[in-house]
């Protein structure tokens, strides 16, 4: 089987970290502009009463993808991206890194974790996560959703973009969306790693595969159609909310409530294809990623220790 075995000592804490950060930024880089296309798609339609807007239509993720390179240049695919891997390196370290030693917390050291105890620690580690990383996510939609046809540019760089933030909306501004982002994040992680952690255990407890590459890809999979269905309508909401002037929306509420009003329930819904793409992918490259980084490094750590 291809990829490392799995080893008799469990990963420490510190690997986990390690492993999720970087599996985290492996997965964007390739992911990355499939992100990019779900936000240009879901803050689509939030200017159209404009008479004196004029942004591009975007129709599907590919036609979007199209259209943005042919407009902008193909380096507009990846606005944002340092942004982005500062937020995985920071947000996929605590959200997933330590989700296992807050499993145990809950669990009192039991290796047996019902439904429960998973859920509790997908939202505690999903509502860190937010409060250390959000002013990258903010700054990373930022640029996401800054399009070159629409005149100057928004920021010009993403150190720029903190201090633009920080200087003209004060220090809340960059952590602007919070609420709504830890709705979602506590979304995302209990549909993501919980699943995961089921369709892994389901799998592995019935013997249809053993624990390696294609089992860690058909949990990942599975766990991120589920987190697509269940965390878009509030994605949608974060993402309008976080990209919003100062003053446009009152409060994500009001920016659901302005959304329904205007567009309709399925507006909660757009950009559903690159968020599946986005969150199926990423799930695949990560989860995948983080396995065989766990491994890697209880090995290296073990020839460090007896090298003879």
């Amino acid at each position: 089987m291809v990829g490392f075995k799995p080893t008799d000592v469990p990963p420490t804490a510190t690997v986990k970290f390690v492993g999720a950060g970087t599996a985290a930024c492996i997965a964007d880089l390739i992911t990355f502009p499939l992100d990019t296309a779900k936000v240009r798609l879901q803050i689509q339609g939030e200017k159209k009463h404009s008479v004196t807007t004029r942004t591009a239509q975007y129709k599907g993720v590919f036609g979007t993808m199209a259209t943005m390179v042919k407009n902008e240049g193909p380096k507009s695919l990846y606005n944002g991206l340092v942004a982005g891997l500062q937020r995985q390196m920071s947000f996929a370290s605590v959200r997933i890194g330590l989700y296992d030693s807050v499993k145990q917390f809950y669990t009192k050291g039991s290796e047996h974790a019902g439904i429960g105890s998973r859920l509790l620690a997908g939202c505690t580690t999903g509502a860190m996560a937010v409060a250390v990383a959000q002013p990258t996510d903010v700054v990373k939609v930022r640029f996401q959703a800054q399009a070159r046809m629409e005149g100057s540019k928004r920021y010009q760089g993403t150190l720029d973009a903190y201090k633009t933030i920080a200087r003209e909306e004060g220090i809340r501004g960059l952590w602007k969306g919070t609420s709504p982002n830890i709705t979602r994040n506590a979304l995302v992680n209990c549909a993501e790693l919980v699943t995961y952690d089921l369709i892994k255990d389901m799998i592995l407890r019935y013997n249809l595969m053993t624990d390696n590459l294609p089992c860690h890809f058909t949990s990942a999979f599975g766990a991120g159609f589920c987190t697509t269905v269940i965390a878009s309508p509030v994605d949608v909401v974060k993402t309008r909310y976080m990209n919003s002037a100062p003053g446009q929306y009152g409060s994500a509420v009001k920016c659901a409530l302005t959304m329904l009003q205007k567009e309709g329930p399925l507006a909660f819904y757009k950009g559903f294809t690159p968020s599946f793409l986005r969150l199926g992918s990423w799930n695949v490259v990560m989860f995948v990623t983080y396995e065989q980084l766990k491994r890697a490094l209880m090995a290296a750590r073990g020839s460090w220790e007896s090298p003879f």
